[in-house]
Formats: structure tokens, sequence, C-alpha cells
């Protein structure tokens, strides 16, 4: 009778119960998250703005693009290992979703040891490469450096957040996240000015503001989960579990690289956009700017409620409940139509004064800020779908054809209708192009999840 203690205690939420309910209330601190990161870099750009004026900033903006590499790299495995903990905790075998955790452990810690190493010796070469300006690369060395030494507790934080989703937890990440941003945004001026007993840093305070605010929060949420005696945390008993299983790792890897894949078709799109409003003058470029800066919030829920779900799906597959699989799909449909056009209704209403606040009111910049929002944002709704039924089918371990249709939709339908009809139609191709690609992207993922074969798909393909 003791052996049923740990299955009794690691019952899976995410099978059982109201779907809608236990979908909003399982998304919402996913999307909190997400709002919190966006505010958290923000407000620190402000304070380096502020303090340290547009050489620091640009040498933070480099910066930050290694960053969204580094963690567009680990985000797949993350997800894969949120999948994996899911499928075996819904098919009650917890000590399968353990060995995911032992081997997950050691492969990010010996990951980022070596991503921070590399990343500490070769801040400079890297800069180089990104042709940094000279004037900023004193700058963006010191700071790329110490974000870098950070990368342990970054990854390390990412994969935690990817055992509590598989397992169903969703609030815990976000209270020590939101823990994590307070520090980082309290100490930003503390250190970059040296204010009371802080040393004045100056950028290199704003990086070891994010070090400090990371490694307390990450040291904080382990200690947490101990204390809490969290079923899937590595036990004295469980030391056997932290070793290089390569069934784990070979699943992991084949499955996540292309779930990150995905993230890196996005970024490309995007910059080949940027690239082509370039061409029609600052205004443009600084209207489109912000329109991205609007429509990064957007997509929030849609990226809230695509996490849940395949958290959700993963464990009701494991535990052979594809009917309630088929009704998470739909329900979270209908959240992200109602959550999405919710949010898109009141920037209609309130294009105009919402534009007015990111640039100045001289020149055309805000009119054209407003007629990109009024032809872009409905079609955030449009991108929900696709996101969330992309979501359920990666639970199932489908992951290759989501990634195809991207690559379809934004990089094959995106820019070449942006970039060969721009020149014969105008200006406005560029922005139909986002309801144009979204459609596409929307209805080959529908086809897909109704007459596809992800349903047979496995995460593996042998025993670990």
């Amino acid at each position: 009778m003791p052996e049923q203690a740990p299955s009794q205690k690691a019952r899976p939420s995410l099978t059982e119960g109201p779907i809608t309910k236990t979908l909003i209330l399982f998304s919402l601190p996913i999307l909190l998250g997400n709002v919190l990161q966006s505010l958290n870099g923000s407000i620190n750009t402000i304070w380096i703005g502020k303090y340290l004026g547009e050489v620091a900033l640009a040498a933070t903006s480099n910066a930050n693009i290694i960053m969204f590499f580094l963690i567009s790299s680990i985000f797949g495995i993350a997800m894969a290992a949120v999948i994996l903990i899911g499928q075996n905790l819904g098919a009650k075998n917890v000590q399968e979703a353990k060995k995911v955790v032992g081997t997950s452990t050691v492969f990010f810690l010996v990951l980022s040891i070596i991503v921070a190493l590399l990343g500490w010796i070769f801040s400079s070469t890297i800069l180089d490469w990104m042709n940094t300006p000279h004037d900023v690369k004193e700058f963006a060395v010191t700071y790329t450096r110490i974000m870098f030494a950070g990368v342990p507790f970054m990854f390390g934080y990412n994969l935690i957040m990817a055992i509590l989703r598989g397992s169903g937890d969703a609030k815990t990440p976000f209270y020590f996240l939101l823990l994590s941003a307070v520090l980082d945004v309290a100490l930003n001026p503390l250190l970059i000015q040296g204010m009371g007993p802080f040393p004045k840093m100056g950028i290199a305070g704003s990086a070891v503001a994010t070090f400090i605010a990371q490694l307390i929060s990450f040291v904080l949420l382990i200690a947490y989960l101990y204390k809490k005696k969290y079923f899937l945390r590595i036990t004295k008993e469980d030391i056997p579990l932290l070793r290089i299983n390569w069934t784990i790792i070979r699943t992991l890897i084949q499955k996540g690289l292309p779930m990150g894949l995905n993230m890196v078709v996005v970024s490309l799109s995007n910059l080949m956009l940027v690239h082509l409003v370039n061409a029609y003058g600052s205004e443009s470029t600084a209207a489109f700017g912000v329109a991205m800066q609007i429509s990064s919030y957007v997509q929030m829920p849609a990226m809230a409620i695509g996490g849940a779900v395949t958290s959700m799906a993963a464990q009701n597959i494991g535990a052979g409940k594809w009917d309630r699989v088929n009704r998470i799909t739909w329900t979270g449909v209908g959240v992200n139509i109602l959550m999405t056009g919710l949010i898109v209704a009141v920037l209609h209403l309130f294009n105009r004064e919402v534009v007015s606040f990111f640039l100045p009111p001289e020149g055309k910049a805000i009119d054209i800020g407003v007629h990109i929002n009024n032809i872009t944002l409905w079609s955030f709704i449009i991108f929900g779908v696709f996101n969330v039924v992309a979501g359920v089918v990666r639970s199932a371990g489908s992951v290759v054809f989501p990634l195809i249709v991207a690559f379809i939709a934004l990089l094959l339908v995106r820019i070449p209708l942006a970039t060969v009809l721009s020149h014969k139609y105008g200006f406005d191709v560029i922005w139909w192009s986002f309801p144009v690609s979204f459609s596409v992207a929307a209805t080959l993922n529908l086809l897909y999840y109704r007459f596809g074969k992800w349903r047979q798909a496995k995460m593996m393909t042998s025993k670990a």
C-alpha cells in the first residue's frame, strides 16, 4: 500500500474537473508572467536611458538580441520536458516523470555552464560578428559578460518552470518571476547610480541587478519546492536519476529543436519585415516598431492559452482521455477568441491614444501607427486559433508539422506577399500580409488537426 501514496499525491489535476475553469486558471499566471517580463524589460530600458543615455541603450539592445537567441534555443527543449512530464503524469508514471526531471537537470546544468563560459570568453567576438558600433562596444562587452554569467540561473529557472507547468502548476513560477522582476527593477537604479550603500557601477550595475534578481529568485524557488516537499523533487533516494539518460536527451532534442526553431522562424520573419519597412523612411519604421510593441501584448493571451492547452492536453493524452483533449482544444480556441477579441476591441476604441503614448505628436508616425493597427490587430485573433491548435498537436509529440506551417505562412507567404506586392500595390500590402499569413497558418493547422495523424505521434519511441 505505501507505493500508492506517491501516485495519490501526484494525481494530475489537469485530467479532471471543468475544462474552461481549469484552462483559465492555468493560463492566467502564464499570461501575467509574460506581461511581467515585458514590463520588467521596458522599465529597465527606461532606467538605462535616463541615467546612461543612448550609447548604453544601444549596448543593451545588442546584448538582449543574444539573450533572446539563447532563450529561443532552450525554449523548445523546455517545452519538450513539459510534454514528457505531462504525458507521464497523465499515465500516472511518476517515476518516469522523475527520470525526465533528473536527466533534464543534468543536461541543463552542463549546457548552461558551457554556454556561460563560452559567452564570457567570446563576448567581444560575438559582438563583432553582430557589427556592434565602435562607440557601443565597450559598454556592450561589460553588459553581455555579466548577463552570460547569469545563464545557469536563467536556464535553471526555465527548467523548473517547465517541470512545474508539466505537473499542472503555473502559479508557483509566476510568484517567483514576480519576485525576480521586483528585485531587478528596484536594484537597477541603485546599482547604476550608486545610491545609498550601493556602489556606482554604470551599465555593469544594470546587468548585476538582473544577475542578483535571478540568483535570489532561483535559490528561493528551489528552497520553497523542497520545503513544500514537491512530489517531483529529487530526494536522496532519487540521486541515481541525476544522470544522462540518452533516450530522454534524444527525445528532448528531437522534439525540442523544432519548437525552438518555430521562434527563430517568427524572429526571422519580423527582421525581414523591419528591413522592408525601413525602405519607407524613419516615420514608417517608428510607427511599425510601436505597432509591433502593442501587438506583442495582444499576442500574450494566445501564447498563454497555447502554453496551458499544451500542458493540459499532454496529461490527458497520457491518461488516454482523447474526448477531453478535443474539448480542451475547442475550449482553448473559444477562450482565446474572447480574451484576444476583448483586448483588440479596447485597443481599436483607444487606438490613437495608445499609439500617441509611444510617439511624438509632430510628424506622420502616429497616423501610420493607427493605420497599421486598424489593419493588423484583429488578425491576432486568428493567430491565437492556430497557436492553440498547434499547442495541442505538439502535446502528442507531433512537433514538425506546426514548424512547417509557420515556415510556409511566415516566410513563404507573408514575406513574398509583403515584398513583391507592396511595390505594385503600395504600403498597405505589408500590413495585409499579417491576416493573410495567419489565415493560411490557421487553415493548415485546423486541417491537420482534423485529418492528420498527429494522434499516432509518440514523444519517445523507446522506453527510457
